[in-house]
C-alpha cells in the first residue's frame, strides 16, 4: 500500500493539471494569411480592446511576422545580437495595408536599428526609457513615411540581447 500510494497521488495530481490547464488555455487567435499566398507566414491581428467614447474601436493592432536581429559592432566585431519583435497600432481596418507594405515598413525599421546599434543605443543600459522613447519615435517616424497616418503607435513587443 505504501508504494501504490505515491502513484495514486502522482496520476491525480497529472489528471487535475491536465484538466486545469484545458480549462484555462487561451482563445485561439484569428489567422490571416498572407497576401502574397505563400502559406508559411501566418499573421494575425488583434482589435483594440478598449472602445472609444461612442463605444467604437479605436485601432487595430498589427504583430510583425518575424523577428528583427541586429548585430552589435564594436571594434569591427559582432559583439551582440539584439532581437525584437514589434507589433504596429493602425487605425481600425487597415490591418490588409499593413501587411501589404510590411517588406517596405520592414526595411525602414531595419535601417533604423541598425542605426541606433551604430549609435550605442543597444550598449550598456539598452533598455533605459529615454533610449527606449527615442527608438520608439525613430520607428514611428519611418513606419509614417510609408503609410502616411494609418500607423499611429510601434510597440516594443519583446527585446532580447545575446553577447557573444
Amino acid at each position: 500500500m505504501r508504494k501504490i500510494a505515491p502513484l495514486i497521488l502522482a496520476l491525480f495530481g497529472l489528471g487535475v493539471g491536465t484538466g486545469g490547464g484545458l480549462l484555462l488555455r487561451p482563445a485561439p487567435e484569428e489567422v490571416v494569411l498572407s497576401p502574397c499566398g505563400d502559406g508559411e507566414a501566418a499573421q494575425t491581428s488583434h482589435s483594440a480592446e478598449k472602445p472609444g467614447e461612442d463605444g467604437a474601436q479605436t485601432h487595430d493592432y498589427v504583430k510583425l511576422n518575424n523577428q528583427f536581429v541586429v548585430p552589435v559592432v564594436e571594434n569591427g566585431q559582432v559583439t551582440a545580437l539584439v532581437i525584437l519583435s514589434l507589433s504596429l497600432e493602425v487605425t481600425v481596418g487597415a490591418t490588409q495595408e499593413i501587411y501589404a507594405l510590411e517588406p517596405k515598413l520592414r526595411d525602414g525599421f531595419l535601417q533604423i536599428l541598425f542605426d541606433h546599434a551604430n549609435a550605442g543605443g543597444f550598449s550598456g543600459a539598452f533598455t533605459d526609457a529615454n533610449n527606449m522613447t527615442i527608438l520608439r519615435h525613430s520607428l514611428l517616424e519611418s513606419a509614417r513615411k510609408v503609410s502616411g497616418e494609418t500607423i499611429s503607435d510601434v510597440l516594443i513587443i519583446d527585446i532580447v540581447r545575446q553577447d557573444a
